[in-house]
């Protein structure tokens, strides 16, 4: 990956005394970075067994086209850009729209549509989807999962109408029912405040007065290594050292600090801190018991198409009852077309499509085939395989993360972010926001 700054390699001979080391190069570690600098520690090491900054913010090109690995939208108003000004220039202002393929077969607004999930189902259907709803605040009040969380606030008969049922599942891998309660109330709130008639009231009248708060943006046309480029050299004009593609062997505990030793190399710093995986970090420690903590695979299918588009939205969720992807993103929407053709990135959970992309891919071309979303000459460029995208909260994950991230603040490891505190962090904001509360940035 080439972002315009050397990069030092791992044979390298370096300072052997950090005051502290960062392990991992995405958000939650730059920000930390930026956020200790700014803090005094003048003698700060990066190590990231990637061998480029930002992370799981991954682009991949294949001939000309460069897709990404998710879906990435930033914000001008972001937090992240307090950190590195420079940034904001880079991006490409966009209007994106968002829409879903519910299990009607329409392409409808996302997550929610009045018309189309409740008009649209008749008057007789109607009233039993209020009945429903009715019966779940009565009588189903117990909430004790994700699956039960939605039942409770919109009732059985629109969690299936609507498709939210089948995508949840798809989104994680397992069964709604398995999916831990407190991070359904963490992380599913809008469903409560899409259901909640006076909140969605304000949401409008609030929306006609004020009209969007914030520009979106998304990475340069080149891909990301321009964007976190001008974020390392920043960090390295402030003298923090990079150490990338490096292989972490161990993490020691000594009498002062920590001795990390990374490919035959070995660094001590009086802090350590971490936004990898907790799993990966338990590895390097000796002392470390590995914590039973699932992530999900992510394929992501890179396509170019020519031909005639069933849909409009830049992003589309799969809510319908079939297929195993769950979203797409047309890149070409934001970048142009290249060479004549649209293209666009597939997002698919590995667990849904068997472990292999190849099924994946099929399965992809039937789905759409059949949902008339692409007519036309459809082409799989290339695509890339993520091991670790997102935690997957199974009951009692998140005590189990708790009780790792405890466990490694007592050996000296401060471990936080997406990865590194085994939390489902959407956006850049709220890594940035993450990585600030727990170094005490204010």
């Amino acid at each position: 990956m080439d972002d315009g700054s050397c990069s030092i390699a791992s044979g390298t001979s370096l300072a052997s005394n950090f005051d502290v080391i960062v392990l991992g190069a995405g958000i939650s570690g730059l920000v930390s970075a930026s956020i200790l600098a700014e803090q005094g520690h003048q003698r700060l090491l990066v190590v990231d067994e990637y061998d480029h900054v930002g992370g799981n913010h991954i682009d991949c090109t294949c001939g000309d086209y460069t897709f990404d690995v998710g879906s990435f939208i930033f914000q001008d108003d972001s937090p992240l850009l307090r950190h590195f000004p420079e940034l904001l220039p880079l991006y490409i202002p966009i209007k994106p729209v968002f829409g879903r393929l519910n299990p009607q077969g329409v392409v409808t607004r996302y997550p929610f549509s009045v018309p189309d999930d409740l008009l649209a189902a008749g008057p007789i259907e109607l009233s039993r989807i209020l009945l429903s709803v009715s019966f779940a605040r009565v009588f189903q009040r117990e909430q004790k999962d994700a699956r039960s969380f939605a039942r409770y606030w919109i009732g059985a008969r629109l969690l299936k109408r609507s498709g939210l049922e089948h995508y949840l599942e798809r989104f994680y891998g397992v069964p709604a029912e398995q999916i831990d309660i407190n991070f359904a109330r963490k992380r599913m709130l809008w469903i409560k405040e899409h259901a909640s008639v006076s909140t969605y009231i304000r949401r409008l009248m609030k929306r006609s007065a004020t009209g969007p708060t914030n520009t979106q943006l998304v990475r340069p046309r080149e891909g990301f290594a321009r964007l976190y480029g001008a974020a390392k050299q920043r960090l390295e004009e402030n003298g923090v050292t990079f150490l990338l593609a490096a292989k972490l062997e161990r993490l020691e505990r000594l009498e002062q600090g920590l001795q990390l030793q990374v490919g035959g190399q070995r660094f001590v710093a009086e802090r350590v801190v971490s936004t990898i995986p907790i799993p990966r970090v338990q590895d390097l420690c000796a002392e470390q018991s590995r914590e039973d903590l699932k992530t999900v695979r992510l394929f992501s299918l890179f396509f170019s198409f020519s031909g005639e588009r069933g849909f409009g939205q830049s992003v589309l969720f799969n809510f319908s009852q079939a297929g195993a992807w769950k979203r797409l993103i047309m890149h070409s929407d934001f970048y142009g077309s290249t060479n004549g053709r649209e293209y666009f990135s597939v997002e698919v959970n590995a667990s849904q499509a068997g472990e292999s992309v190849d099924l994946a891919g099929q399965d992809f071309r039937r789905h759409v085939a059949a949902n008339n979303l692409f007519k036309g000459d459809l082409r799989l460029e290339g695509s890339h395989s993520l091991a670790t995208a997102y935690p997957i909260y199974t009951e009692q994950a998140g005590e189990r993360a708790a009780n790792a991230i405890r466990s490694l603040r007592a050996f000296g490891v401060e471990s936080f972010g997406r990865q590194g505190g085994f939390d489902y962090q959407p956006t850049a904001r709220v890594s940035t926001q993450q990585a600030e509360a727990a170094l005490g940035f204010s």
